[in-house]
């Protein structure tokens, strides 16, 4: 999705939105569980059953969350006011792999999961013939553009090279930024899978490299400007004074980048799921995202209908890129 963390449609997830998989980083199939205690219980179907009850399974049933950085502390005062305010116990299942918590949600391992944004949810669920839905949004990171030289987007010279990441999920985004600065054009106005042969027009020269190396062309001096990731940015040095452009958080070409809590279908209407959902937006735990994140967190309270509409309209996208 960057919950960078998530670009995100993540890549490692970055910083800048917790996030979106780079789709690669070894791919690895370990998951771990974070829990006080595993109780293996006995019936006709033999089940897993993790719960923090202490090892008794006449309490109630911890609901299971996925998500993809667990070490957060933003995570513990979550669970904390999840039992205090709403007197659920609420798991946080960690994933060290992106592919795997939408599968896991599917197949009844996860109760939610909060890893992803719409655009990466649409992608999945289009490519597996799923239909899991969001049900309330947590944040938005910023994707910035970036230059050493310039001081805004107008000021870049006529066929400056502009890099932005080459990845499925952020070239999409990295074009529509560039197409809110000015710099360029793209076909019926762009989407969340537009890519450069959708460029229309254009005053600047679009490069498409690694998300890893945009910042070090940057730095090189071989381009003018360049999108990158904030945990990319971060690793480069690279200043807020330094971004001389990002995307609107309100704006619909950023609806598709809302980091989302999801459901399966038969869950998205659940009154507990909702609450679980909304209690993200409660200041302590904004607090502990804007630390994780070096305050670059836009948080948006979405209805999850809305969600589902903007879903939706993804969906239908990445299925015409398919065609």
């Amino acid at each position: 999705m960057t919950e960078s963390r998530p670009s995100s449609g993540t890549p490692a997830p970055s910083a800048n939105e917790p996030q979106l998989p780079s789709r690669g980083n070894g791919r690895r199939r370990t998951v771990w569980i974070a829990s006080t205690s595993l109780v293996v219980v006995a019936a006709v179907i033999v089940t897993l059953v993790l719960s923090l009850s202490g090892g008794s399974n006449s309490g109630p049933k911890a609901i299971r969350i996925g998500v993809t950085d667990a070490s957060q502390p933003y995570w513990k005062t979550y669970t904390e006011l999840a039992k205090k305010r709403l007197g659920l116990t609420v798991q946080i299942v960690s994933f060290s792999d992106y592919s795997q918590p939408n599968p896991a949600l599917k197949e009844g391992q996860l109760d939610l999961n909060e890893f992803q944004h719409i655009q990466y949810l649409a992608n999945y669920n289009v490519t597996a013939h799923d239909d899991l839905q969001p049900i309330g949004a947590t944040a938005v990171y910023p994707l910035p553009l970036y230059s050493l030289k310039y001081a805004k987007p107008s000021a870049l010279p006529d066929g400056a090279k502009v890099a932005i990441p080459n990845d499925a999920i952020n070239e999409a985004r990295g074009l529509l930024v560039l197409q809110a600065a000015g710099l360029l054009t793209l076909k019926d106005g762009g989407t969340a899978f537009s890519t450069t042969g959708d460029i229309v027009t254009h005053r600047v020269d679009v490069t498409a490299l690694d998300a890893s190396q945009t910042a070090a062309a940057l730095r090189n001096g071989s381009v003018a400007a360049a999108i990158v990731n904030d945990d990319y940015a971060i690793s480069a040095k690279l200043t807020s004074e330094q971004a001389i452009f990002h995307d609107d958080p309100a704006s619909p070409s950023a609806a598709p980048y809302v980091n989302i809590f999801v459901a399966r279908k038969a869950d998205d209407t659940d009154p507990t799921y909702l609450k679980l959902a909304a209690l993200y937006q409660d200041p302590a735990v904004q607090q502990g995202v804007q630390a994780a994140n070096g305050g670059t967190a836009v948080f948006r309270d979405v209805p999850a209908a809305q969600l589902q509409a903007e879903l939706a309209t993804v969906e239908q996208q990445a299925k015409a890129t398919q065609q």
